[in-house]
């Protein structure tokens, strides 16, 4: 059998002796053997953890990869396969959240929006009207907390008017437009620079042409991630298979 090198295992994917040497000792390697002088020795089984390893990273992220190989190396394949198992249905959920993030997309479309809101008239006095909301009412229609409300204001994701006499904050249609897409996009996993600059296209534009090329992108991502755990998947199967034969699973 083959001997390798911890450098010969890292020049692969870039990486350092030391970083599979942490690898090993952290379970995500099976256990080497070592010389009389104490030097490891690596073979193929382990350069195909790695890649196992490494893949399962692209596709779940490293705290998910790592328990996969700790799992499969304390032979807990059930546990490997559940933990995978979570990443398949979180995917999930972001796909049903980008449909309906889409579909509120083609009910703007499908409505008349309106138009960019001109600047307020010198001392304005708003004043609640029947469509207006309080940042209370807007945060219970949403399900969210007032705090909420105003960390997405001082992103720049809301302007709500003010009430000059009580200083209140008012939220008119366009701004619960806009609050309820910035809550369908926040759900999708966009950070809150990104739904601002979305959500800011929208106000000043008035259209919808920004949000459908993030959506685009969503979507490639989410294809991308789909296509990860596939390769991911195939690396654990040969990476099992391997195993079985060198009686270490």
């Amino acid at each position: 059998m083959k001997r390798l090198r911890p450098v010969d295992l890292g020049r692969e994917h870039g990486l350092s002796a030391q970083a599979v040497r942490n690898y090993e000792q952290d379970g995500f390697l099976p256990p080497a053997e070592r010389t009389p002088t104490g030097y490891r020795i690596y073979t193929e089984l382990h350069a195909a953890a790695l890649r196992t390893f490494l893949a399962l990273v692209r596709a779940y992220g490293h705290a998910t990869a790592g328990a996969v190989m700790n799992a499969v190396h304390a032979s807990r394949t059930d546990d490997a396969l559940t933990a995978l198992d979570h990443g398949h249905a979180q995917l999930l959920r972001d796909r049903e959240t980008l449909t309906s993030v889409r579909g509120a997309v083609e009910h703007l479309a499908e409505a008349a929006e309106p138009a960019p809101r001109p600047a307020p008239a010198p001392n304005p006095d708003p004043g609640p009207g029947p469509l207006t909301l309080s940042i209370g009412e807007l945060a219970h229609r949403l399900r969210l907390t007032p705090a909420t409300l105003r960390t997405w204001e001082a992103a720049g994701i809301l302007l709500p008017a003010r009430d000059r006499t009580t200083g209140h904050r008012l939220f008119h249609p366009g701004d619960v437009r806009d609050a309820e897409l910035a809550h369908l996009l926040r759900r999708g996993g966009y950070r809150l620079p990104q739904i601002a600059a979305v959500v800011g296209q929208i106000r000043t534009a008035g259209g919808t042409s920004a949000l459908a090329a993030a959506l685009t992108d969503w979507q490639e991502r989410l294809t991308a991630r789909g296509l990860a755990m596939l390769s991911a998947a195939a690396h654990l199967d040969a990476y099992l298979t391997a195993a079985a034969h060198d009686g270490r699973a």
